[in-house]
């Protein structure tokens, strides 16, 4: 069978992750629409999900901003909160098909910030 170009970039960046990472880190997905961003923590040794974060969410109706830089750092940040009450700071960032640039860098640096640490 053969795959599209954005389904062999996300296999790539994510079986790589999946290779090194140890078996004390979850792995952090994250997928960017147009308009919205949300990210996931995953277990990919249970194969569930523990905790997500959009920006699709009801209590994000309040974050009126047109800015999607900020709606990023939005997300992270409560994505940080969520996983600190977890006790969740180790993990693997998978970017899937998404350079590490723009509205993904600013989701990584605001995660660093508030204590996760990959």
């Amino acid at each position: 069978m053969k795959l599209n170009t954005s389904s062999r970039k996300k296999y790539r960046v994510t079986n790589k992750v999946r290779r090194v990472a140890s078996v004390g880190r979850l792995r952090l997905s994250i997928f960017r629409s147009s308009k919205n961003i949300s990210a996931q923590i995953i277990d990919d040794n249970k194969n569930i999900t523990i905790l997500s974060a959009s920006s699709i969410e009801k209590d994000m109706k309040n974050f009126k901003t047109n800015n999607k830089s900020e709606l990023s750092k939005i997300v992270a940040e409560k994505l940080a909160k969520k996983a600190k009450e977890k006790k969740i700071s180790k993990i693997y960032f998978d970017r899937g098909i998404y350079k590490y640039h723009g509205r993904i860098k600013v989701f990584a640096e605001t995660l660093r910030k508030n204590g996760m640490d990959f």
